[in-house]
C-alpha cells in the first residue's frame, strides 16, 4: 500500500477538527516535514488563524518518529492535549493504519505527591509540628481545599494540578506536592508505585507525542540528568517565550527567608556545631541583606563575599552531617530529612555559583515591597545570578542529534528571523560551517487582510513618555479613545503601577464603561469578564496578556501606553546590552529594541483574531512614529493600515462601534423572537 501523501493527511485531519484548510498551514505542514525528513532545523512564522498545531502535528504524526512538542502556556497544552491530539490521531488512524498515542508531561512538582497528602508535610520548627488537615480548620479556606484534593485524590486519574476545577491556592498546593530535590524517589517511597508523576513519566516512555513545557525542556537541557524520553523530532511552539523561560530556569535565588527555612529544616537532623555553624552564616548573609541597595554588582564586594563562603561552607557540613545521623525521634524521618537536604542544597548550589563567579553570569541585588505582616518580614531583598545569554547553551542542548521546529505568530522582527535565531544560538541564515546548525526561516503569513481589518494609530500629539513623568496627556487620549470605541478596549501597559494608575482615574472619569485590572481577579476570570460584555475594558501589563484571545466585538481597540523597552535599571537586559556593545554590536537593537518588538507584536496580536474582526491598536507613544528605531518595530507588527491622525481614528472607531451595536440588537431581537 502506498503512504498516504501529506495533503490527505492534512485534509483529514482539518475536516475532522471542523477547520478549512488555508494555504499558509499547507506551507506550513510541507515546510515541517522537509526539515524532519532532512535532519535540519526551522523556524517558521505562522499568523494568527493559520491553525499552526496541525501545521505541525500531522507532518509530525506522518513521520512516525517520537516527538516532544514543548509550548509556553497551559492553555495551549491543554488545547492540544484535550482537542488537537485526540482528533487528528482519530483522523489519521485509517489512513496510517496505526494509532499513535500521545502523552502529556510536567515537572514534578504539578503532580500530586500520595505521601505528603496521606503523611503531611514535615513542618518547620517555628510552625509546630501538625497533621495540615487538622491544623487548617475545615472552615478556613486552606482547609477546605485541603479536604477537597484529598476526594480528589482518591478519583483523579493524573494527579495534575490543572485537572483540578475548580484550582486551588499556590499555598494549599504546596501541602501535597513536593519538588524533584524533595522527591523520597519511587523505590523508596510507601507510595512509589502508585505515584502520579512516575505514571506521567511511563506513559511519555511509551508514546509516539509527548506535550510538555519550556520550563522541563529547560530542565532536561540545563541539568543534564533526562527528564524527557529519547526523541527525533522536538518541535517548540510558542517560540519567542523560549530564551526568557530557560533564563528563568537557569536564574538562582537566595532571600533571608529561604536560608532561614534552610536553617529550621537542618537543625533538628545534625549535630549543634554544624547547626550552629549554618545559624551563624544564616545571619551574617541577613545582615548584608538588610542594607542591599538594587542593582548589579559588577564585582561581588567584600563582605558578600565572605557572607557567600561562609554560607556555602557551613552548607557543605551540614550536608554531610545529615548523611550520617539518624534520628529515630523524627517522625517520617527520610521525608523530613530529604525535605531539609533539598532546603539546603539549593542554598549551597547557589552561593557556591556566586563565589565561583563566572564571566557569563550576571548577579544583582533585587528589593520587593514588603507586603505587611510578619510573615512577610524577609521578603525585602533577594540576590540573583542568571546567565548573560542561554544563547550557548541552547545551540549546544537543543540543536544536536535532533531536528527542531520552532513556531510562534511572532518570530520575525524587523523582517527577518535572524535576531531571533541570534538568541537562540543559530547563526545568521545560510551560514555555512562544520559545527554550525543549519536552518531556514519561513513566513506562511496569515489568513487575514490586516490592511483591511485593523488600523495603527500612532499618538504623534503627545508629549514623549518619560520615565514616572506625568502622562496626563496619555490619560486624556485613553479616555476619548474608549469613549470612540464604546469600550471594548484591552489597555496593555508597560508597568503594572501605569495599568492601575490609569484604571483608578478612568473609573472616575468614565464611570459608564466598567474597567476590570490585572490581579483583580484570576485571568480566566477577567477574561470571561471582559469577552461578555462590550462595553467592558480590561487593563493589564503587556508581559502577562500574550495568551488572550477573544474574538469580536469585546475586543475592537488595543492600547499600549508606550513603547516596552526594559527598564534602564533591569540588571540582566542592561549587562546584555553592555556585553553586545563591548562585542562591538549595536546593544540597544540586539536586546532593548528587539524585547520591545517582540512584546508589542505579541500585544499588537490581540486585535484581530478571526475573519470578520475590526479595529485599531492604538500606540500612544509619538517614538513610534518619530524616533528612527520606529521603521524596525512597525515592521515586526501586522500590516495594519498606518494614521497619526486622531480625528481619522475616532471616526473609524465610532463606525466600528455602531456596526457593532447594530449587529448585537439585531442579534438580541433574533432571541426575543425565539423565546
Amino acid at each position: 500500500m502506498t503512504k498516504p501523501s501529506l495533503p490527505e493527511l492534512l485534509h483529514a485531519a482539518v475536516t475532522a477538527v471542523g477547520g478549512t484548510e488555508r494555504p499558509g498551514q499547507v506551507a506550513m505542514a510541507e515546510a515541517v516535514e522537509e526539515a524532519i525528513d532532512g535532519g535540519s532545523h526551522l523556524l517558521v512564522q505562522a499568523g494568527t488563524g493559520t491553525g499552526k498545531s496541525l501545521g505541525y502535528l500531522v507532518p509530525a504524526l506522518a513521520h512516525g518518529e517520537r516527538v516532544v512538542v514543548a509550548t509556553a502556556t497551559l492553555a495551549l497544552q491543554r488545547q492540544l492535549a484535550e482537542r488537537d491530539l485526540p482528533r487528528t490521531v482519530d483522523a489519521l488512524h485509517p489512513q496510517l493504519r496505526r494509532r499513535p498515542e500521545f502523552a502529556m508531561l510536567k515537572g514534578r512538582s504539578n503532580y500530586l505527591c500520595l505521601h505528603r497528602l496521606h503523611e503531611g508535610v514535615p513542618q518547620d520548627e517555628e510552625e509546630g509540628l501538625f497533621d495540615q488537615f487538622e491544623a487548617a480548620a475545615p472552615t478556613s479556606k486552606l482547609g477546605q481545599d485541603l479536604l477537597r484534593m484529598r476526594d480528589w485524590a482518591d478519583e483523579t486519574e493524573t494527579g495534575d494540578r490543572d485537572d483540578l476545577t475548580p484550582g486551588v491556592s499556590d499555598r494549599a498546593w504546596a501541602q501535597v506536592s513536593v519538588s524533584s530535590r524533595e522527591c523520597l524517589g519511587a523505590s523508596k517511597c510507601a507510595y512509589g508505585a502508585e505515584c502520579f508523576a512516575e505514571t506521567a513519566r511511563e506513559r511519555a516512555k511509551l508514546s509516539d507525542v509527548v506535550v510538555t513545557n519550556h520550563a522541563l525542556l529547560a530542565i532536561d537541557a540545563i541539568e543534564g540528568a533526562p527528564v524527557l524520553p529519547q526523541h527525533e523530532v522536538l518541535i517548540v511552539d510558542e517560540a519567542h517565550e523560549l530564551v526568557s523561560r530557560v533564563t528563568g530556569v537557569a536564574t538562582g535565588e537566595l532571600t533571608p527567608g529561604q536560608v532561614n527555612r534552610a536553617v529550621r529544616r537542618a537543625a533538628k537532623l545534625v549535630n549543634e556545631k554544624a547547626a550552629d555553624q549554618l545559624q551563624t552564616a544564616a545571619e551574617g548573609f541577613e545582615r548584608l541583606m538588610e542594607l542591599a541597595l538594587p542593582g548589579r554588582l559588577e564585582e561581588i564586594p567584600e563582605d558578600l563575599g565572605y557572607a557567600l563562603m561562609a554560607l556555602r561552607d557551613a552548607c557543605r557540613t551540614v550536608i554531610s552531617a545529615i548523611g550520617t545521623t539518624r534520628d529515630k525521634s523524627v517522625q517520617d524521618e527520610d521525608a523530613v530529612r530529604k525535605q531539609a537536604l533539598a532546603s539546603v542544597e539549593s542554598v549551597h548550589d547557589v552561593a557556591e555559583r556566586i563565589t565561583n563567579g563566572s564571566e557569563w553570569d550576571v548577579v544583582w541585588y533585587e528589593r520587593h515591597e514588603p507586603r505587611g505582616g510578619a510573615a512577610y518580614r524577609h521578603s525585602g531583598a533577594s540576590l540573583r545570578v542568571a546567565p548573560m545569554s542561554v544563547s550557548g547553551l541552547l545551540r549546544e542542548k537543543l540543536f544536536t542529534d535532533r531536528s527542531v521546529v520552532l513556531t510562534s505568530a511572532t518570530l520575525k522582527l524587523g523582517g527577518d528571523f535572524n535576531g531571533v535565531g541570534a538568541s537562540l544560538g543559530l547563526a545568521p541564515e545560510g551560514t555555512e560551517g562544520d559545527d554550525v546548525p543549519q536552518w531556514k526561516g519561513v513566513d506562511v503569513g496569515s489568513p487575514f487582510d490586516y490592511r483591511k481589518q485593523g488600523i495603527l494609530y500612532v499618538a504623534k500629539h503627545l508629549a514623549r513618555p518619560a520615565r514616572d513623568g506625568d502622562r496626563g496627556d496619555m490619560l486624556d487620549e485613553l479616555t476619548e479613545l474608549i469613549q470612540a470605541a464604546g469600550g471594548r478596549t484591552l489597555g496593555l501597559f508597560s508597568s503594572m503601577r501605569a495599568a492601575q494608575l490609569a484604571a483608578e482615574e478612568l473609573r472616575s472619569r468614565i464611570p459608564e464603561y466598567p474597567i476590570l485590572l490585572q490581579g483583580e481577579e484570576t485571568l480566566g476570570e477577567l477574561i470571561k469578564n471582559f469577552a461578555a460584555d462590550p462595553r467592558t475594558c480590561l487593563f493589564g501589563t503587556l508581559s502577562l496578556w500574550q495568551g488572550v484571545d477573544v474574538p469580536g466585538p469585546s475586543c475592537q481597540l488595543v492600547v499600549m501606553d508606550k513603547i516596552p523597552f526594559p527598564r534602564p535599571d533591569d540588571p540582566l537586559m542592561s549587562a546584555r546590552q553592555k556585553a553586545v556593545e563591548e562585542a562591538g554590536g549595536n546593544g540597544f537593537m540586539a536586546v532593548a529594541a528587539t524585547h520591545a518588538a517582540l512584546l508589542m507584536a505579541q500585544g499588537a496580536g490581540r486585535l484581530v483574531r478571526a475573519s470578520g474582526d475590526r479595529g485599531v491598536v492604538a500606540v500612544l507613544d509619538q517614538r513610534l512614529a518619530t524616533a528612527r528605531y520606529g521603521s524596525y518595530l512597525k515592521a515586526s507588527l501586522p500590516d495594519f493600515w498606518f494614521t497619526t491622525d486622531r480625528n481619522q481614528v475616532r471616526k473609524s472607531l465610532a463606525a466600528i462601534d455602531a456596526k457593532a451595536r447594530q449587529t448585537e440588537g439585531a442579534e438580541q431581537a433574533e432571541g426575543a423572537e425565539g423565546d
